[in-house]
């Protein structure tokens, strides 16, 4: 009896979903060629982060209810977001520390949800993909999310060499680029610097195109370059990695 095809469900995220859907049809894209059978949920909501870092924990905590039972019987759940997963793999299970059934039940959803190009090389085993770059030298940021919570940091680049990718390095890669989720709105002096730090980096390597795993570093990041006149093309890592380029301009060039 041949394998069945692992059920993976799509955490889609607020930002790719209200900024750049791109996003989320170049992750179906991946899953698909990977072997997976792809679902996105209609019932799924925020993954609550925005209210959890800032204590509004009985909010996150309803929104991570509507999560366990809008992800539930999936074999995997996978987010195009270092940050959204880790938010419900490292912090969604102390929500419900006063219950332990519900505890468990996040425990088990925690377990069962990764970041796609981690989910990709660590769980199928992808080690390259037919997609060819062929828009010049890239550098990556490493979002601090998926760095420190999900330990992402050479899976992508592995990926993006066997799609012909040269990744120039920037200086201070692992630093965060400012924007934080709410950081940025409360210590809007203090992201500014961090971003600007982190522009001038991006424009030393050279490279033609920036890109990430988390929308949210993108979009900051494309912001600044913008505004500081730079011409280096934003991008998240998985419209490369689909070959999907061609489909959309780069964040913050064009209708976005």
């Amino acid at each position: 009896m041949p394998d069945q095809k692992p059920r993976v469900a799509l955490f889609v995220t607020c930002l790719v979903d209200l900024y750049r859907p791109t996003v989320g049809f170049a992750a179906i894209a991946l899953l698909e060629q990977a072997g997976c059978q792809v679902e996105v949920p209609r019932a799924q909501t925020c993954c609550g982060q925005p209210a959890y870092n800032t204590g509004d924990r009985a909010t996150a905590r309803d929104m991570a209810l509507g999560l366990l039972d809008a992800f539930g019987g999936y074999d995997y759940v996978v987010a195009p977001s270092g940050s959204c997963a880790g938010m419900l793999r490292a912090h969604m299970p102390h929500l419900f520390d006063d219950d332990p059934n519900l505890r468990a039940r996040a425990e088990a959803l925690a377990g069962r949800t990764y970041e796609l190009v981690s989910f990709l090389t660590d769980v199928l085993g992808v080690g390259s993909l037919p997609a060819r770059h062929a828009g010049g030298t890239v550098t990556y940021h490493d979002s601090c999310s998926g760095l420190r919570e999900l330990g992402i940091r050479d899976q992508p680049r592995r990926l993006l060499a066997s799609v012909g990718a040269t990744v120039a390095e920037m200086t201070d890669a692992d630093v965060c680029c400012g924007f934080g989720g709410t950081f940025c709105v409360k210590y809007p002096d203090i992201s500014v610097r961090m971003v600007s730090d982190k522009t001038a980096n991006i424009a030393a390597t050279g490279a033609e195109t920036l890109l990430a795993g988390d929308l949210g570093c993108l979009l900051n990041m494309a912001g600044r370059l913008k505004r500081e006149g730079r011409p280096t093309h934003v991008r998240h890592v998985a419209e490369v990695l689909a070959g999907m380029t061609g489909q959309v301009p780069p964040i913050g060039e064009g209708r976005d």
